[in-house]
Formats: structure tokens, sequence, C-alpha cells
């Protein structure tokens, strides 16, 4: 006979490294919610995740011992269970350990450590080579961590050692549609196995990865039976009937736009909080990447921490500088207008004899961005404030930007957005206002994109329209397509390959932006890790142009 069950599913938001600050934050749990059963926390949560290289360090585990002892502790009248670095002095493991009547029941190590994409644990960790099941009120509980149920086996062999309830714990990360994926996952093991799941994950920003919570319970139909919010904090008990989850009342989950625009004001927030920043600030030319990342800005942090600074030159049309302004007002963050023009021709004036009989080009234009660059780095260092950067994914790709100009800052909310994509949030942020008040001036939507350092300067003068740019970059540098399926799906063979020269040729750009958190399936970073100095891009056009004579 089974007694009733009552899981507490504890989705915090914890700092990597901060292990007094996370300790502290899961024994209020614990207090507050004696009355459960268990209590599950995420993945490392002593730690946070990833902890990186601090898993290298000797002290780190004096430091996690010591907490753990506090967290068994506080047991007497609940089971805790919670994630945590453990090593022998030789080898490490990412741990999973069970308390309860202050007392360690039982410690499992993970079995199944992802190493692609942004995960690197085979660097750190050792798997575990068996399944462990506690037993609590009569019912035999199945211990996992995240990655082990990516694949059959893992669950299969818990089920195997008896157990009738399977409870993962997990720092998983998001990504565009990652919900979706990961639901099919779990529903799948649950089938599979014919139990039901607890899974909890970790929710915040950390860096480049955004941790989205979505912590569920899932019956062993594989059906949504507790489900907790996206992006936010939460402490949810589920109620068990032997071993099956009563169904609770299901929030409702957030669409496409809807849930990046939620991740990347997290992302954005703790960035900004955990490093300690006052206050954020940024250029805001009047065009739409810098009106989307105000509006995040806003939106993470409120008007009173953010500082807009709008720095026209003779380029600058009379409506960015109109539609910068009304954007700032409406959104209520401190606005200023620096012009440049004294400043840019004084650097002319020094490098026009250095110049010589060259002719105008770009350098010209950068020179602009480079004297932007420099008054927000200037109001940065006067004031404490973090400088956020609002380059695309777009742009960075195929290096439309500037070194030291419009790539200055210390974090990119919207570096792992393609440039359709910014334009879909910045609708979607817009629904949230009254229309006569919209976040972001209907203007900067609708007029055509442009980098404003030219005279009637458009950016498709340098590149194809953005819907064709997007789809190029994603087919090459997210899903590894050659030239020959990229020019199988109609695009000329000419753009294919000037695309892929600019986005292999600016490598080196991108090793120097500011840090921004992930979104699509491969970011620029983690994700991607392809060296500077690289001539596999001439193999590609030698073997193309092969293969079509």
């Amino acid at each position: 006979m089974h007694l009733p069950l009552n899981i507490t599913l504890a989705q915090l938001n914890l700092t990597v490294g901060a292990i007094q600050a996370n300790k502290e934050k899961i024994l209020a749990v614990i207090a507050e919610h004696e009355g459960s059963d268990l209590i599950i926390f995420p993945e490392l949560a002593i730690t946070g995740y990833p902890p990186e290289d601090l898993l290298y360090r000797p002290d780190l585990y004096q430091v996690v011992s010591s907490a753990l002892d506090e967290i068994s502790a506080a047991t007497e009248n609940v089971a805790v269970a919670v994630g945590h670095p453990q090593t022998d002095g030789e080898t490490f493991w990412n741990a999973l350990t069970v308390f309860s009547n202050k007392r360690q029941v039982a410690t499992y190590h993970k079995r199944k450590l992802p190493n692609y994409g942004v995960f690197d644990e085979n660097r750190y960790f050792t798997p575990g080579d068996e399944a462990v099941v506690v037993e609590l009120q009569g019912v035999r509980i199945g211990l996992l961590i995240c990655e082990d149920l990516w694949s059959p086996e893992a669950a299969r062999q818990t089920r195997e050692a008896g157990a009738q309830i399977l409870v993962s714990v997990n720092a998983s990360p998001f990504e565009e549609y990652k919900y979706s994926q990961r639901l099919q996952v779990l529903s799948a093991r649950c089938k599979e196995t014919q139990l039901p799941l607890v899974y909890v994950n970790a929710v915040g920003g950390q860096d480049e990865l955004i941790f989205d919570g979505n912590s569920v319970v899932l019956d062993a139909s594989g059906d949504v039976a507790v489900h907790l919010p996206h992006c936010e904090e939460a402490v949810v008990t589920a109620h068990f009937d032997g071993v099956q989850p009563v169904k609770q009342k299901l929030p409702t989950v957030p669409d496409n736009s809807a849930s990046i625009y939620q991740a990347l004001v997290l992302a954005l927030r703790d960035y900004v909080q955990k490093n300690g920043f006052p206050s954020v600030l940024l250029g805001l030319s009047g065009g739409i990447d810098s009106a989307l990342t105000l509006a995040l800005a806003v939106d993470a942090l409120g008007g009173d921490k953010v500082r807009a600074v709008m720095m026209p030159y003779r380029y600058t049309a009379d409506i960015s500088v109109a539609d910068a302004e009304a954007q700032a007002k409406t959104l209520g963050c401190a606005f200023d207008i620096v012009p440049i023009e004294p400043m840019v021709n004084s650097f002319m004036e020094t490098l026009t004899p250095l110049f010589g009989n060259t002719e105008r080009d770009t350098t010209e234009e950068n020179l602009q961005a480079r004297c932007r660059g420099v008054i927000l780095m200037g109001l940065s260092n006067k004031h404490g404030s973090l400088l956020l950067t609002t380059g695309n994914k777009s742009e960075l790709a195929v290096g439309y930007c500037t070194l030291y100009g419009d790539m200055c800052g210390g974090f990119a909310p919207i570096k792992d957005l393609p440039k359709c994509l910014v334009y879909q949030l910045s609708i979607y942020r817009n629904t949230l206002n009254p229309k006569d008040s919209p976040a972001i001036p209907e203007r900067v939507i609708t007029r055509a994109p442009s980098a404003e350092l030219a005279p009637d300067q458009k950016d498709q003068d340098s590149l194809p329209p953005y819907e064709v740019l997007d789809e190029i970059i994603d087919g090459y540098a997210e899903r590894d397509l050659s030239i020959a399926d990229l020019v199988a799906l109609g695009y000329s063979e000419t753009l294919v390959k000037d695309i892929i020269r600019k986005i292999e040729r600016n490598e080196y750009k991108r090793r120097q932006g500011a840090v921004g958190p992930k979104v699509t399936r491969r970011n620029f970073n983690k994700d991607r890790r392809y060296p500077i100095t690289n001539h596999y891009v001439h193999t590609l056009m030698n073997s193309f142009a092969k293969n079509e004579g």
C-alpha cells in the first residue's frame, strides 16, 4: 500500500559560485515546505550551472561539503534531493544526493554526460555506472540527472532497478522551440518505462545561457500533470495518489515570440544584477536593433536604470532622432543627444595627412561608429553602467559591424537574434502596449534599415534582403548545408559563396564581441567553435567548382 506522496519542485534561480547564497536559498525552501515528503532542487544547485573550471579548485569542494552538511541537518522532517559536484580527489562526478532524517540516504552519479553544443561535461566529470533507487513513503524513486533522459537507456535501467517514479534534476538551457522538443523527449521516456516523471529544471541567466524553468510532472502516459512557469522562479508541490500524480491546473505556455522575449529579459536582468552593475546604457540610433534592445533593458530593469544616448551625425535622418526621443519618453528612461560632428572632424584632421591620397571608403564610416563607441565607453566608465551593444546575429555573421565602434559593450542582448527575428520580437513587444503608445515606434519597424554612415545608405546596398540572408546563414552556420545544398534551394551560387566568405572572414570580429544570450539552435560562440586562421573556405569553394565541372 502506498501512502499519499507530496513532492515539491523547487525551480530556483541560483548563481554560479555563490555557494553560501545558494545554500541559504535552499534552506529557506526547506523551512517553508517541511510538510512535503520530498523537495527536489536543480542540477548542481549548490554551485550553480555550469561551474566550468571552478570544478578544478580543491577548495570548492570544502565549501560544498560544508553546505551539504547544513542542508542535511535541516532534513529532520523532510527528504531533500540536491545536485552538487563531488570528488574523491582524483575523479569528479555530477552528483545528486538525497538527505533524510539528518543523514545521507543515497548519492547518484550522472551516467550520460553531454559533450556537444554548449556542454563540456566530459572535460570535468566521469560518468556514473549504476542506477540508484531510494524508497520514500513506500514508493521507490529512481534518480536521474538531465542528459540521462535524452536517450532511453538510463531511464530503462532505473525502471529495471525497481523505480516506480522517476525524478530528474536538470539545468537544461533554453533555445528557440526547446520546450516542445524537451517535452517530447520526456513524454517518450514515460511511455517507454510506463512510469511518471518529476522533472525539476533550473531558471535564470548565466552569461550566454538561459535556463527557462518549465519544470513538469508527467504521468505514466507522458501527459503533463503539473507545469511550473516559463522563466520565473517557482516552488510548487505535486500531489501523488500512490505513484500517479494528481493533475493541477496548467498555466498557458507562451508562444515562440513571447517565450524568446521573456527569456531575453531574464538573461539581461540576471547578467546585470548578478554582476553588480547599478544601471545600463546604450546607443539609441532610431533603428530597430537598438530600439528592441532598449525595450528589453527597460522591461528587465525599469526605466530608472536605463540611459539611452542618441549620437547624430550629418547622415542621421531627422526622423531617427525623433523616433529615438519618442521611444525613450514612452519607456521612461534617461535620454541624451550628443552630436558627434566635432569629434569626427577632429579625428579626421589628425588622420587625413596619414591617409595620403587614398579614396574615401568604409574607414571614414567606421570612424563615426568608433567616435560613438568612445562616448559610450566614457559614460560607462564614469558612471559604472554596463554598456549594452545592440548588434544582431545577421550582422555579426557577415561582419556588418565595427570593431571598437558599435561592437563596444559588455553584454549583447540580441546577438543571437537573426534580423527577421528582431522584427518579429519588436512586433510582439508592441502588442503589450496600448496601440497609441507603442514601446517601439511603428516607423522604426516599417522603414528600411540603415546604418546611416553615408548619404542615403541602406543595409541592402551591402547585403541581400534579410529574409534571404537569414536563410543562408541558418543553412550554412546552423545546419551545416553545403554550397550545393544552398544553391539547390534556389539561391545564386555567387550570393551563397559571398555570404560564406563573409561568415568565415569575420570569425575574428565575433571572437572579440561581447557575450550575449543563446536563442538559436547554434550560436556563434560555444555552439560553433571555428578557428580564426582558417582556409577551409577555399576548400569548400574548390570542391564545389570541381563537382560542378
